[in-house]
């Protein structure tokens, strides 16, 4: 299995012979190489599923293909802040956000560790397996939302939501309130 290094540098190699050819195009290739190094995955779709007898979950295969091949299948799930969901991150998503909330807060602030604490509180990292891509999360998370049998994943971009089915239908707002949300946001 090569490592993305070992994969993208050709392609660095490359970029840095036409750089130093053309200086013009520096800012153009410099662009092009950060988006090579930072691959990031998106989710988009709603996926019903169902809990076994064993409590695993079928992690849907049409998120599985949109993970990069051979690489890092690992997800870190914990319960939404807000919502009655967990939220399902790819591991390397989950480190981005966890270092951006990290950097703004002060541990030696008690009100600042609390946080945190409770932040990382729950946390799971689950893989899919390989036989047939299912996962196991813990029976504490899927208790804290509700889930019983039916589940929903939902992509939302960067994360997944994980969802009870009954929650997540009953979660829709009217769509006055969706417009009203709309225009407060683009007055900003």
């Amino acid at each position: 299995m090569c490592s993305r290094g070992a994969v993208f540098a050709p392609v660095e190699n490359f970029v840095e012979k036409i750089v130093r050819k053309c200086n013009k195009v520096e800012i153009f290739f410099l662009s092009l190489r950060l988006r090579i190094r930072i691959i990031m995955v998106t989710f988009y779709g709603k996926y019903p599923a169902r809990i076994d007898d064993k409590g695993r979950i079928v992690f849907p295969a049409a998120i599985r293909k949109d993970m990069p091949a051979g690489g890092d299948m690992r997800f870190v799930i914990k319960k939404s802040i807000y919502d009655p969901c967990l939220e399902m991150y790819s591991y390397e998503e989950w480190t981005r956000q966890a270092d951006k909330i990290k950097e703004g807060l002060d541990f030696f602030n008690p009100d600042h560790v609390t946080f945190w604490r409770e932040f990382m509180r729950d946390v799971d990292i689950v893989e899919p397996d390989s036989k047939l891509g299912r996962i196991s999360i813990s029976r504490e998370l899927l208790d804290a939302i509700g889930i019983t049998k039916e589940v929903v994943f939902f992509g939302v971009g960067f994360k997944i939501e994980v969802w009870a089915k009954e929650s997540f239908e009953s979660s829709r707002i009217p769509n006055e309130s969706y417009i009203s949300i709309a225009r407060s946001l683009s007055r900003k």
